[in-house]
């Protein structure tokens, strides 16, 4: 079916509300591309912070743990 046989069939109404209807669908895929490249961008972020806390929570201590006494004054 053509869109001149459309509008004859169904008026010019019709065929406003469907072009409408694909320019709405076209226009939201639009605005979502710039949320999905923030979202992308927010993610890759997220990994480095979390790669860096988690090295960080799994090194060895350098030095004492108990940092307000030294070793030979532990009280008992």
């Amino acid at each position: 079916m053509s869109t001149f046989d459309v509008l004859r069939r169904y008026g010019t109404a019709a065929l406003l509300r469907f072009a409408g209807a694909v320019l709405l669908f076209l226009l939201l895929h639009l605005v979502r591309i710039p949320l999905v490249l923030a979202a992308r961008v927010l993610e890759v972020a997220m990994r480095r912070v979390d790669g860096y806390a988690v090295r960080q929570a799994s090194q060895r201590p350098q030095g004492p743990i108990n940092h307000y006494f030294d070793r030979g004054e532990v009280p008992a």
